[in-house]
């Protein structure tokens, strides 16, 4: 295949004789993918055929066969890595998944994440019909920020699942249309959306983006430390992400929504305790007036923070202000 071309090409068992047709279709399959072990109840007149789009990033295969085992074995992951993953998903018949002890039942509508790095089986029955895409392993790595075997099943009969689903069932409905570019970036489009239905229907978290929630976090507690009703998921709601999302962009910075928020009241409380237009406010005027919720609270908090309770502080003048400061 030459560099930056798309291809679409089919294959069926039909093409060769019987005697020949596990042993070609396995040749086929491993072709396609990487070595595995193949398992045929009946290995006479075997039935089998492919529909395969690629480029040199994607690859897009519908298949079809009689009732097979495929095992991908330990030693298999060891000898001939793939790290890749492989979207499956079945239009017709079942499919069973065993990987990293778990087992999934696929049917249609029914779609599986998994990956080539880590053993598994597959067990298809006879009326079996599904798609397969192969998915290089740092456009999903980096999306959902882990890199780690993955067997999730998913949802694909509504919402997001649902756009994926048909997304992948155009790509293959109009392969004789695409060019390798327009395959390529519906691919890519697709893979994104498959990586926020694995992370529960978050916007991705590549680590750029995930410094990008954290300013933005940062800055909304920031300007709404005074809330006393705000909290890590009310805040992920004003700012239109999960709680799930904004607890990794901070966790990648090492600290909780709820430390943040702390935080942010404690420093708020510090600042007002220097300036003079707070100096009419009692202590616990301060706390309420900053989030907090109560008087005592803002103190053992304080204290700890700072090494002086709010009212020494507040006696000591600015510059014990600064000195007691920690960065």
């Amino acid at each position: 295949m030459a560099l930056g071309t798309y291809v679409v090409d089919s294959w069926t068992t039909r093409d060769v004789a019987s005697h020949e047709r596990t042993d070609l279709w396995a040749e086929r399959v491993t072709s396609y993918q990487s070595r595995m072990s193949y398992r045929y109840p009946h290995t006479d007149d075997f039935h089998a055929g492919t529909i395969r789009q690629c480029t040199d990033t994607y690859q897009l295969v519908q298949w079809w066969s009689d009732t097979i085992k495929y095992t991908r074995t330990a030693g298999q992951v060891r000898h001939e890595p793939d790290e890749d993953y492989r979207l499956l998903l079945p239009v017709a018949g079942e499919l069973v998944l065993r990987q990293d002890d778990q087992e999934l039942r696929l049917v249609p509508e029914a779609g599986c994440l998994l990956t080539f790095a880590a053993p598994f089986e597959i067990l298809q029955d006879d009326s079996m019909r599904a798609f397969i895409m192969s998915i290089p392993a740092q456009e999903v790595n980096g999306r959902l920020n882990r890199s780690s075997p993955l067997a999730t099943g998913l949802d694909l009969t509504s919402g997001l699942g649902r756009v994926v689903g048909g997304m992948l069932t155009g790509l293959h409905e109009e392969r004789d249309t695409l060019t390798s570019g327009q395959f390529d970036a519906v691919s890519d489009r697709l893979v994104e959306l498959l990586c926020m239905l694995v992370a529960g229907d978050d916007r991705p978290t590549a680590p750029g983006h995930l410094a990008e929630v954290e300013t933005v976090v940062r800055r909304y507690i920031r300007e709404h430390a005074a809330d006393p009703d705000m909290t890590g998921a009310s805040m992920a709601e004003a700012l239109g992400w999960s709680l799930r999302q904004v607890q990794l962009a901070l966790q990648h910075a090492g600290t909780t929504p709820r430390e943040l928020i702390r935080e942010e009241r404690l420093r708020l409380v510090r600042d007002r305790l220097r300036a003079p237009a707070y100096r009419h406010m009692t202590i616990t005027e301060l706390a309420y007036a900053s989030g907090f919720s109560s008087s005592s609270a803002l103190s053992t908090a304080f204290r700890q923070r700072f090494g002086v309770c709010p009212r020494e502080m507040r006696h000591a003048g600015p510059r014990s202000v600064s000195d007691t400061r920690r960065s």
